[in-house]
């Protein structure tokens, strides 16, 4: 019976489709594009709309786009019509989504086991409420955090991000696996794809990155038939992130940073930091600030201590993320090893007259970006943001999107000296 009523619903649909043909529909900006295949009219959702362009398409009244041909054939004919009208019922069977790489991965449906291989994915699954379906986890970030996935760390695991045992993850015979895109956290295709697929489809989606998170999580609802959560997860990203750009847009005065990320040579006589293609660049520059290093050629480097000098930046940001993790975060009330890394950055020749903040990972990824953000506006440009609470923000991702008891009162994530 249930079958027969979307067979109706989508029969519905098709008429209505071909009916409205008759009216020329508008194309969407390339910026608002849901890159799934079946958003015929490349908008940020797929509807009925799609069902009328893609009719549209094939009777020659439109040009072909390019996630037009929704069951990705090759061809676009009544069967991407169909199509659509089962993704929009959440009914098809496989889906075909455009990845972190760029790149056409199709997936069957539905999704019922996932193995995740950082925390930004397992963030993002969590706040759509899908974690249920999580089966296993990366070994080091994913597994360490007891207190913030007090449940998924629990789970088995299939070793580090970096280097995952393809046996073990065969084994628990997932649907999917979530990692980034190829890059120095998770392997590339030698390391995942060509060992895991077909068994295993492979998602690269990133998931951290400001400027497509929210693009991606509306994906991954998609793929995990949770579109209604992810919609939630983005009316409350859109809410802070469009305040803050306005109110960071057309800002001239903006201050000089540079972002530390450590250093691994003794002496300190270099320091590492991060260009354009970084998150923390982007993040950077969408508070309203001119990050000093964004014009190398590589998005991770090291520099001198006389370039960033003679750069004169106004701020430090000490980053506790990513390879140089210093300490803080969720799994402890205790700051001393922010406090050292402080020292360790005042105490750097002609740094002791600079303003120096440090922040940890746990608010600068995932769906908890935009708290870190909030934190660079403040510092940035604290006329402008005196209003906007960024601990206040934490606390509702935490009780929203999060599903766990946390106070953000602690100095874990962002310290001041």
């Amino acid at each position: 019976m249930k079958n027969r009523k979307n067979l109706v619903l989508i029969g519905v649909a098709v008429c209505i489709a071909l009916l409205a043909s008759l009216t020329s529909p508008v194309l969407a900006s390339a910026d608002e594009t849901l890159n799934i295949y079946g958003n015929a009219n490349l908008d940020d959702t797929i509807d009925v709309c799609d069902i009328t362009y893609t009719a549209r398409i094939f009777v020659e009244l439109e040009d072909p786009t390019a996630l037009a041909d929704a069951n990705y054939d090759t061809d676009i004919d009544m069967l991407d019509v169909w199509q659509v009208g089962l993704i929009i019922l959440g009914r098809e069977k496989k889906l075909t989504i455009v990845d972190a790489e760029g790149a056409a991965k199709t997936v069957s449906k539905p999704i019922e086991k996932i193995i995740v291989l950082n925390t930004d994915c397992a963030q993002a699954i969590r706040a759509i409420g899908a974690k249920g379906r999580i089966v296993g986890i990366e070994s080091f970030s994913v597994a360490e955090k007891k207190v913030f996935f007090p449940d998924i760390s629990e789970l088995p695991t299939v070793g580090w991000g970096h280097m995952p045992d393809c046996e073990e993850i065969l084994a628990l015979e997932p649907d999917i696996l979530i990692a980034y895109a190829p890059g120095i956290f998770n392997p590339g295709h030698e390391g995942l794809e060509d060992k895991l697929e077909p068994a295993v489809t492979v998602v690269r989606l990133d998931l951290y990155r400001a400027e497509t998170l929210g693009k991606e999580l509306i994906k991954l609802g998609y793929l995990l038939d949770e579109k209604e959560n992810a919609r939630e997860y983005l009316e409350w990203h859109d809410k802070y992130a469009d305040e803050i750009e306005d109110r960071v847009s057309g800002i001239d005065d903006k201050p000089r940073v540079f972002l530390d990320w450590g250093t691994k040579h003794a002496g300190g006589a270099e320091r590492g930091t991060v260009a354009k293609g970084s998150a923390s660049h982007k993040r950077c520059e969408k508070a309203g600030g001119i990050n000093i290093a964004a014009d190398f050629p590589m998005p991770y480097l090291t520099v001198g201590l006389e370039w960033i000098l003679d750069q004169n930046p106004e701020i430090i940001i000490g980053c506790s993320e990513g390879y140089n993790q210093r300490g803080g975060g969720y799994e402890t009330d205790d700051e001393s090893e922010l406090r050292e890394y402080y020292d360790e950055i005042i105490g750097l020749p002609g740094f002791e007259t600079k303003k120096v903040y440090i922040i940890t990972h746990e608010v600068t990824s995932g769906p908890g970006y935009l708290v870190g953000l909030a934190y660079h506006g403040q510092w940035f440009h604290p006329e402008l943001f005196s209003d906007l609470d960024p601990q206040e923000m934490h606390q509702e991702y935490v009780d929203e999107f999060c599903g766990i008891e946390l106070r953000c009162e602690r100095a874990w994530c962002v310290c001041i000296f």
